[in-house]
């Protein structure tokens, strides 16, 4: 019996996840080693003969794609196949996020992902992002906030300026946002986070987030109308509710820009969980 060959390999390199194609392009039987076929086209009744990639070129094509995405390296196994739902909601969250790769580039409106750390939130961004860069191509990036925070600091010190390290962010056709309500909530991070979302939002762009923080809406701003400056601050330090932790400026955006998908409290931690031998 002949076994197949997978096409790539996804492993850890230092902090990534980095795809490999399992055949090198000097050995493609199709090509002969130049990346291209020959090909005829018919137009106008007229046919031509052209040259075009062939199919070990496009999927290295497709593979450089992934790496420039940057997903963790902890991620490198993590497709929607390898995802377990533990409750209805995480099936809710994994046809979600499913349905968003496979009817892309139709499903343009992203997704919000919460629940309590665990629960599988990256997983399914990073399964998302892989099959979006490996079967479409499509030019992705993925970020963890307070590790974007940190990236823009140093460059400071490097005499960059923060719209320099988010423009590629700003400009990437989709991009998976982690982490977000995460940091102390200080002037800089919220400037840094509203541009980037600003940026996206302004541009039409989709952008996919998860977040450990309830998407309830803040009932107690609702009923009182009000409160001052100094209350949001300190009730945006302490609160559990993604509203509080990036303001309503930016909810009111994410409402507009995403749906919204809630694991319940009660979700088990899979990274808990037995490993299988």
């Amino acid at each position: 019996m002949n076994v197949q060959t997978a096409p790539f390999t996804v492993e850890r390199q230092g902090d990534f996840a980095v795809a490999h194609s399992t055949n090198k392009l000097a050995d493609c039987p199709d090509c002969g080693g130049t990346g291209l076929v020959r090909k005829t086209i018919e137009d106008g009744g007229r046919k031509y003969d052209v040259s075009a990639p062939c199919q070990l070129s496009k999927l290295q094509g497709r593979l450089g794609v992934f790496n420039a995405a940057q997903l963790p390296a902890v991620h490198s196994n993590s497709e929607f196949r390898t995802f377990a739902p533990a409750n209805n909601e995480g099936a809710d969250a994994l046809k979600k996020a499913r349905d968003f790769a496979i009817g892309w580039p139709k499903s343009r409106r992203g997704y919000v992902l919460s629940g309590p750390v665990g629960a599988g939130k990256t997983h399914l961004l990073c399964a998302t992002l892989r099959h979006l860069t490996i079967e479409l191509g499509v030019r992705a990036a993925y970020v963890e906030i307070s590790l974007l925070y940190a990236t823009i600091r140093r460059g400071f010190q490097e005499g960059k300026s923060g719209g320099e390290i988010i423009k590629p962010l700003s400009e990437v056709e989709l991009l998976a946002i982690d982490e977000l309500g995460k940091g102390r909530g200080s002037p800089f991070e919220m400037e840094t986070l509203d541009e980037l979302i600003a940026r996206r939002y302004n541009a039409g762009k989709t952008t996919l987030f998860a977040t450990n923080y309830s998407l309830k809406p803040p009932e107690a701003r609702q009923a009182s109308g009000y409160l001052s400056t100094s209350e949001l601050k300190d009730s945006a330090k302490e609160s559990k509710i993604l509203c509080d932790r990036v303001g309503e400026r930016i909810y009111s955006r994410l409402c507009e820009m995403c749906d919204f998908v809630e694991f319940p409290p009660t979700t088990p931690d899979q990274r808990r969980a037995p490993r299988r031998s």
